[in-house]
């Protein structure tokens, strides 16, 4: 039985669910506020857990155009330089997990998304006010004084989720103490630096401070992700563009290999980094959350956008399985028992930033398969490997 599918956010989760719930055979409609695509946001690590869930979507070709395809993983002590661990990527990883590792811009991403979502379906400039779940359905009221009627309601709109403020009520993100510096430089001006095309974190003298670089634009360009505690944060907005000379500072004593890549940083922005606590529900009647809008985490592990990329197909393959009306929030249920352990532990992994500093297994984050997980699996353990 098809339904009418409504998704808030056509972000990275909100137009994977949408592609996947429209091969099911469903009615989707996206809701966007912003007026149109931006090239505007982050860039992004596609582990090969996520790469393995959108090659399902068939865009294998759009998502590797203007990817970078990093030939490690590596681990480096801030002042030392002392490599702590090494781990293949590449053809090693696609042998290894069915999927590369790739680095891209999120326009990129999106682009290669938007390809095969048809774009009369997404609504932009609709920034929703009230969402109310009544006896016919599911309403939305937007700012632009515009309504509409779904069957079901996915929440893939962010860590501000107007969903989840639905579902759950008004909360507010909390800030961490961290903020973000991110800049990129051309691989030409850093030449003399090892490891270009291989991801390598540093890791600082306090799990808030860390560099991170990785290879963009099919290995062209590196892109510098790096992390230092901050006591406050009071700007209006969460990002803002950063002072060069701050984020050299911040590193001062950094190995040189480090901090030549910073010395090559012309511009920088600045970004306060927010979170929540694991949401103890994701799904409530007809209405579901997925991605940041039930587990917005820290940067540290990488996988923000791969655990919202895998919400979404897990999500899509539930609600394939309905036939009627009345069984959606039962399926929704479902995706929520088979979704949450595994986010809620990369959550708080993310938040104690340890996972592979010295080594150690890859495989339960990197070997996890959304398209063919079980559907009636048990939750798995909620250790967190090192």
């Amino acid at each position: 039985m098809s339904f009418k599918i409504g998704i808030l956010g056509a972000g990275i989760g909100g137009l994977t669910a949408a592609i996947a719930l429209q091969r099911a055979g469903h009615e989707v409609v996206v809701y966007e506020q912003s007026k149109q695509f931006l090239r505007v946001g982050a860039d992004i690590n596609l582990t090969p857990n996520a790469v393995r869930a959108l090659d399902g979507l068939g865009i294998a070709e759009a998502v590797r155009r203007t990817a970078a395809r990093p030939t490690h993983r590596i681990s480096r002590t801030w002042d030392s330089g002392e490599e702590t661990s090494r781990l293949a990527m590449g053809d090693t990883a696609e042998q290894k997990y069915g999927a590369p590792q790739l680095t891209i811009h999120r326009a990129d991403l999106l682009a290669a998304l938007a390809e095969v979502f048809p774009l009369e379906q997404v609504r932009f400039a609709k920034r929703a006010e009230k969402i109310s779940e009544e006896g016919d359905g599911i309403h939305l009221h937007f700012t632009d004084g515009s309504t509409d009627r779904v069957d079901v309601l996915i929440g893939g709109d962010g860590i501000h989720s107007a969903v989840r403020t639905a579902m759950f009520g008004v909360e507010s993100p909390r800030f961490t103490g961290v903020v973000a510096f991110r800049a990129v430089v051309p691989a030409s001006r850093v030449a003399g630096v090892p490891n270009l095309q291989a991801f390598t974190k540093w890791w600082g003298p306090n799990p808030e401070s860390q560099i991170v670089t990785f290879p963009l634009n099919r290995g062209e360009d590196i892109f510098i992700f790096a992390t230092t505690a901050q006591e406050s944060w009071h700007l209006e907005s969460w990002t803002t563009p950063g002072n060069v000379q701050e984020l050299r500072d911040s590193y001062a004593g950094f190995h040189p290999d480090a901090t030549a890549l910073l010395d090559a940083c012309d511009e920088v922005l600045k970004t306060a980094l927010y979170e929540r606590d694991p949401l103890p529900a994701w799904a409530r009647g007809n209405m579901a959350l997925l991605g940041d809008a039930c587990h917005p985490m820290m940067p540290f592990m990488a996988q923000g956008a791969g655990m919202a990329i895998e919400d979404a197909v897990v999500l899509a393959r539930c609600l394939a399985k309905v036939t009627t009306l009345e069984q959606v929030a039962g399926s929704l249920h479902t995706y929520e028992q088979l979704r949450m352990e595994r986010a809620s532990k990369i959550q708080i992994g993310s938040r104690g930033n340890n996972w592979l500093r010295e080594g150690g297994n890859a495989d339960w984050v990197y070997g996890y398969d959304a398209w063919t997980t079980p559907l009636d699996a048990q939750p798995e353990s909620a250790a967190v490997p090192a």
